[in-house]
């Protein structure tokens, strides 16, 4: 049946649907699993914080529970794994074999890092470009910090980029070099011939065949979406989508819709599901495809969203690394965790219900023991600040404990390097 029209709540159910949310629970989860997912959802943001996760693990927990990070590490991580790195929403993980989807994009950031304002940027680095050249040719695959170089210093209060680096990220804008898995967290850098099979981004399509996959693959993504939603999803301009939806709605693609709330036109994917319930419980990272274009989730959830990492102690509203709570259809309360590995803990620094929303405390008790749990982590521990602090602690069937100055203290965890976007 083809649909006009879409209530709000039909709207989100859609959307988590398409995102993954609500299958059945599974005993084990494995690689076929995790790629299936990753696959519905087209890439997994990067990010460098890790007080609670990384980011781009939290998807994959939210949507299937737990599972062997090793596994996802294997798939992500090694030189000959079937993923790379690009700027596809911004620093992501994707299928290496949708890279030449970006090419298009890589020209696109040449061209722009040859205009007069950045170009001289671009002439300081092209001696070490061509040592850099030389150097992937004859040793292989490499990290920023193996590169030995007099400028190779830290600059600053937070990172440093040296020449080195500098150079490095703008041969991997432009395609010149690409990612070939990371050793720690630190990506490595190879010529392309070096992992890709040969040809491969010279064979790309050209940019509007390109973008158009992709806002086809961000509608599948999504379910229903306005061409704002649906530009974001791989930051693409709005020009180039709203091209490329007229061609996916002359296909048949791409079915215009109006949603019930919504001042912009939307459309939704033609394969797109309306179920009539999806049961979910998660906590969400802040870099989660369901929050991450902020307008979008005021508009669908009703849910003003902004990470507070790099907002002095003092001026936070709701805490440090605050992860929204989604309870079926809803996002119901949000909760700053913590990863205590020396005492063995899940912190929880604060824990909010969202105004006019009805937070169920002992399902957010259940999805915290099973994030530490998963974590490795003993147990639970939250402190009493919050508007939901005591009924969370009251269904883990724990004492409130004091906050603490140190839980405000934080901000030297998040380095702003070529991973961490806020």
């Amino acid at each position: 049946m083809v649909r006009s029209t879409l209530s709000a709540a039909e709207a989100r159910r859609v959307t988590l649907a398409a995102q993954g949310f609500g299958a059945p629970a599974r005993d084990a989860v494995g690689t076929r699993t995790l790629t299936t997912t990753i696959g519905r959802l087209g890439l997994l943001q990067i990010d460098s914080v890790n007080v609670f996760e990384r980011s781009h693990y939290l998807p994959l927990f939210a949507r299937l529970g737990a599972y062997d990070k090793s596994t996802l590490d294997r798939l992500t991580m090694r030189r000959s794994g079937p993923y790379a790195e690009y700027w596809a929403h911004e620093a992501a993980f994707l299928p290496r074999a949708d890279l030449p989807l970006f090419r298009w994009r890589m020209d696109a950031y040449r061209e722009r890092d040859a205009r007069p304002n950045r170009i001289a940027g671009v002439e300081r680095t092209a001696s070490v470009r061509r040592e850099l050249r030389a150097l992937l040719a004859t040793e292989g695959p490499l990290p920023a910090s193996a590169v030995e170089h007099e400028a190779n210093v830290r600059r600053g209060p937070w990172w440093g980029w040296s020449d080195v680096k500098a150079g490095l990220e703008q041969m991997f804008r432009w395609g010149e070099v690409v990612s070939a898995g990371r050793a720690g967290f630190e990506r490595v850098y190879a010529l392309p011939d070096q992992v890709l099979p040969a040809g491969t981004l010279e064979g790309a399509p050209d940019r509007h065949t390109a973008v158009t996959e992709l806002v086809g693959r961000a509608a599948r993504a999504f379910g229903v979406g306005t061409r704002a939603d649906l530009a974001d999803y791989f930051r693409l301009r709005a020009d180039d989508t709203t091209a490329a939806i007229t061609e996916l709605e002359e296909r048949g693609e791409l079915v215009p819709v109006r949603v019930e709330g919504w001042r912009d036109p939307a459309w939704l994917h033609a394969d797109a599901r309306v179920p009539r319930h999806v049961a979910a419980d998660a906590v969400l990272s802040p870099f989660d495809p369901v929050v991450w274009f902020r307008r979008r989730a005021e508009r669908m959830y009703d849910f003003h969203y902004r990470i507070e990492i790099y907002t002095p102690a003092p001026k936070r509203v709701f805490g440090y690394y605050v992860l929204p709570v989604l309870q079926d259809d809803r996002l119901t309360g949000r909760v700053d965790l913590k990863s205590d590995r020396q005492r063995g803990v899940l912190r929880v620094r604060t824990a909010w219900q969202e105004p006019g929303e009805q937070l169920d405390a002992e399902r957010l008790a259940a999805t915290l023991r099973r994030a530490a749990a998963w974590q490795g982590l003993d147990g639970v521990e939250v402190t009493d600040r919050g508007t939901a602090a005591g009924a969370v602690a009251a269904a883990l069937g724990v004492a409130l404990v004091p906050h603490e100055a140190a839980d405000d203290a934080d901000a030297a965890e998040a380095a702003p390097g070529d991973d961490a976007v806020a």
